[in-house]
């Protein structure tokens, strides 16, 4: 989520103009993972990969590659919905939309002021979270058209800046968490697109998961030194996602700790997280850290230790649990990716675009 000013670079770019180029000819089967790189804010260079964990082989510039267009400007996430792979574009306000197989460009989504992620309600719907919209937009996804919108502009008024972020459905229920400037998860009512709870949390709530117990786990910040809105102890913390008790705060000890990225493993049993700082300054025992839904405290020790990289995002493959590390070096060169057996075995480290901040995994079959 951290970004760098570099300056202004392909700003008036036309995207919408192909260019006479060798397209990139595929027709990629079987399990793979698309890995999202921001690349610098405002300099038009983000990117896509494409890892096959089969082969090792990594492709990089995929986007581009088969389509002859850039692919903006800050790219955040990524989620597929059957075939297709629906990549959100942050700074430049779009969902591309492409063919998971051949890479090839299908269709975008416009409309957005500053997208984060997409979550699939159903077959027709979607809903697109918002870095400053103060609203959740509602997608039609036979025509790729935001028909609505979900209202968040009543929510902390006095600190109001970034109103919504991840997403996760349970049953009719959408969890959103509330991330800079707040401290709350918010509850969408996903039959009647309304905003009818919310759950408190420790300041600035970054990921969340559900367990095989049905408990919501959601991983704060605490804020940063300086912000008007106050800082706090990291934590991270366990509702039930049935009842919205909260069964359990667990604090970090270090206040310069920003971890972030919770994710699962595909039981279901056990977290994984990064612990370190957002900015990139040097915490001790920085890493990749994993905790089981049983513990009754928060890990002690790195199950990888993040040494001299810059651990930026952490993915989780759902079907082998492999886990995948990115590492953003400098925000300014090409980035390293590094995947690890659960256990913490090293497996292979991969190349790829500038700040690799997200990670798509394609099942077999799709």
């Amino acid at each position: 989520m951290f970004v760098v000013l570099l300056g202004i670079q392909n700003a008036c770019m036309n995207d919408d103009a192909l260019r006479d180029f060798n397209l990139l000819n595929k027709n990629v089967q079987g399990v793979g993972v698309f890995i999202v790189n921001e690349g610098n804010f405002m300099y038009g260079n983000a990117s896509l990969s494409y890892y096959k964990p089969k082969t090792g082989q990594t492709l990089n510039n995929i986007f581009y590659n088969a389509n002859a267009l850039p692919l903006g400007d800050v790219a955040f996430s990524m989620s597929i919905n059957d075939s297709l792979g629906y990549i959100v574009v942050n700074n430049s306000g779009k969902i591309y939309i492409i063919n998971i197989r051949t890479f090839r460009y299908v269709a975008k989504i416009t409309g957005f002021t500053s997208p984060r992620y997409i979550l699939f309600v159903n077959k027709q719907k979607a809903y697109v979270s918002d870095l400053y919209a103060k609203a959740i937009s509602i997608v039609n996804l036979k025509t790729n058209k935001i028909t609505g919108s979900i209202s968040l502009n009543n929510h902390n008024p006095d600190f109001y800046q970034h109103p919504s972020e991840q997403m996760i459905k349970f049953h009719e229920r959408v969890f959103v968490n509330a991330w800079s400037y707040d401290n709350k998860v918010l509850i969408i009512n996903s039959l009647t697109d309304r905003l009818v709870d919310s759950v408190e949390v420790t300041k600035q709530p970054n990921s969340m998961v559900i367990d095989k117990y049905n408990k919501l786990w959601v991983l704060s910040d605490g804020g940063t030194i300086g912000s008007p809105y106050g800082q706090e102890m990291a934590a991270l913390t366990k509702i039930d996602a049935k009842s919205l008790k909260t069964e359990a705060v667990f604090l970090f000890k270090d206040m310069a700790a920003s971890p972030s990225n919770l994710c699962i493993n595909n039981g279901g049993d056990s977290l994984f997280f990064l612990y370190n700082d957002w900015s990139g300054s040097a915490i001790a025992n920085a890493g990749v850290y994993v905790m089981s839904i049983e513990s009754k405290s928060l890990p002690v020790n790195s199950l990888i230790p993040q040494d001299e990289k810059l651990f930026y995002a952490l993915g989780i493959d759902p079907v082998n649990s492999s886990l995948y590390v990115s590492d953003a070096i400098d925000f300014v060169r090409s980035g390293k990716v590094y995947i690890f057996r659960p256990n913490g075995l090293p497996v292979d480290t991969l190349t790829t675009g500038i700040i690799p901040g997200d990670f798509c995994f394609k099942k077999k079959g799709e």
